[in-house]
């Protein structure tokens, strides 16, 4: 009797590779969080043959591919970084204070100095807002309108004291709950690899799709106005070691 399906199932990964082809000993399997949806695509070149009439006498089946992707809701460093990049993490965090609260500009020394969360460390200067308007960077002697910045410190003119500035910055900070990747640029070929199990079930039923190999093929972060950002994963499989590709199984026949 045939089966169906309902909602997006579930999707896991066990890492196998990091980037450079290592192989992981350990490996800590990633579920794909708050699965919206998901899909595998199994597709061949047809070959036909063709004689003097318009159809084709034969056709035999080329090269195959198999498409894979999932889109979820949920962020997790590890998945994004064992699926897709495969390089080193730590537990650190690089964020940005986009300041919506501003701070008077105070006489001299005519400074305000920024303090990053979580007794963070500045790193870059991401532009300060006056009245609305975008203030100008300046090496240093800022007139009205300008600002200049060390580490952190920011000047301003003295004709700006008592305005409301809007200083946005960016920082890292160490945190054991948080996870931070440095991407670096690898030779080409280089990529993580991983294995895939995707389960759809329903009313008892199940239904496993599993692919031995896989590599990653696209990562993305779309937002979008009064919605929940959805982040989009996509990968192919292919044959592993043994020429294995994986298995296809169903609870009915």
């Amino acid at each position: 009797m045939p089966q169906f399906v309902f909602g997006p199932g579930n999707i896991y990964a066990i890492p196998l590779t990091t980037y450079d082809g290592t192989a992981i000993t350990v490996p800590t399997p990633v579920q794909i969080g708050t699965l919206q949806g998901g899909s595998i695509d199994f597709s061949w070149d047809i070959k036909e043959l063709y004689g003097q009439r318009q159809f084709p006498v034969a056709a035999g089946r080329g090269k195959g591919k198999i498409a894979g992707k999932a889109t979820f809701a949920q962020f997790n460093a590890a998945a994004v970084n064992s699926l897709v990049f495969g390089q080193t993490q730590t537990s650190a965090l690089c964020a940005i204070v986009n300041d919506v609260t501003g701070t008077a500009i105070p006489t001299t020394p005519f400074q305000i100095t920024v303090t990053p969360p979580l007794s963070g460390t500045y790193l870059n200067d991401l532009g300060v807002v006056m009245n609305g308007i975008p203030m100008t960077q300046v090496a240093s002697g800022p007139t009205t309108g300008q600002y200049s910045h060390t580490a952190g410190v920011y000047t301003f003119a003295t004709a700006d004291v008592g305005q409301i500035v809007f200083i946005n910055y960016s920082y890292t900070a160490v945190a054991a709950t948080a996870a931070d990747l440095i991407i670096s640029n690898p030779f080409m070929g280089y990529a993580p690899t991983f294995s895939v199990s995707f389960s759809i079930n329903y009313n008892g039923k199940n239904g496993t799709i599993i692919l031995n190999s896989c590599t990653s093929s696209k990562f993305s972060v779309a937002t979008k106005l009064d919605d929940f950002a959805i982040p989009e994963f996509d990968f192919t499989g292919y044959a592993d070691a043994n020429q294995k590709v994986g298995r296809i199984s169903f609870s009915d026949k």
